[in-house]
């Protein structure tokens, strides 16, 4: 089948950038969408142009680098997939796909559908360690778990961090990704000595890297490929909300993603 692709094209991040349509023809329904990309930038070099950047690695689905909007959609029209498991029978002979990257002002773009996602990092950094010894496999029934806890924390640790969240969002709010990984491990009893700093230190964090604030829409939930609930984030403000009420944490009481404007537009 014949794909006709609109994709946004930006040399650097401080060039401008426009959306440039390729026709990718001879496409089988059993390729991959990043597969369907390969073809297009054997194309392109063949002709000397520059290949359109994107992010993958494991095309599976685990490692969360690849991303960007098909039509508007986060990951494209497939739920609960990433968009290295998106498959082209989702689409018809003809269609035009129009492909962009995140658009938030905290995941700067690098290059066409690249964008620059080490905020997430340095959230994951500022909530610092845990306390308790890793260096060797424990007796499974040294630390007691409920289930229902464990099965928590379990499904909370399912994010791959890739962005989507924050993609689908109409505020850019990090909040789905962050809940996600302050609950993990606040809901089990190895993360319990550093529970209240943790919530604090990376719910600062994420209002520093410019993330907007969280209004519950759900959008987030709806496109995250890891299935993530926002009940992580309910636990997240929870958590943060008490630390700093009942003074367990050192961190001022600020608000967790404060009312203002929204935080996407970038490209």
């Amino acid at each position: 089948m014949r794909i006709v692709l609109d994709i946004w094209r930006q040399r650097g991040p401080r060039d401008p950038g426009r959306f440039v349509r390729y026709e990718v023809p001879d496409v089988s329904e059993h390729m991959s969408f990043l597969e369907m990309l390969d073809v297009l930038n054997v194309g392109l070099v063949e002709r000397g142009d520059d290949p359109v950047a994107f992010d993958s690695d494991c095309r599976e689905g685990i490692c969360g680098m690849c991303g960007f909007l098909v039509n508007g959609d986060p990951h494209g029209p497939t739920h609960h997939a990433t968009i290295c498991q998106t498959h082209m029978r989702h689409f018809a002979d003809g269609d035009t796909l129009r492909l962009e990257p995140w658009r938030a002002a905290a995941f700067p773009v690098i290059k066409d559908l690249v964008v620059d996602r080490s905020a997430f990092d340095r959230i994951i950094a500022a909530g610092g360690y845990v306390t308790i010894r890793t260096g060797s496999a424990p007796e499974a029934n040294a630390i007691l778990v409920p289930k229902t806890d464990a099965d928590r924390a379990m499904e909370a640790a399912a994010c791959i961090g890739c962005g989507a969240c924050v993609a689908a969002c109409p505020n850019a709010s990090a909040a789905l990704f962050t809940g996600a990984k302050i609950s993990h491990l606040g809901l089990l009893p190895q993360g319990q000595p550093e529970r209240a700093r943790r919530a604090v230190t990376m719910a600062v964090q994420a209002r520093e890297e410019g993330f907007g604030h969280c209004t519950s829409i759900g959008e987030c939930a709806a496109v995250c490929p890891a299935s993530i609930q926002l009940e992580v984030i309910a636990r997240m403000n929870r958590d943060f909300v008490k630390a700093t009420l009942t003074g367990r944490d050192e961190a001022a009481p600020v608000a967790v993603f404060p009312r203002r404007g929204p935080a996407g537009g970038g490209g």
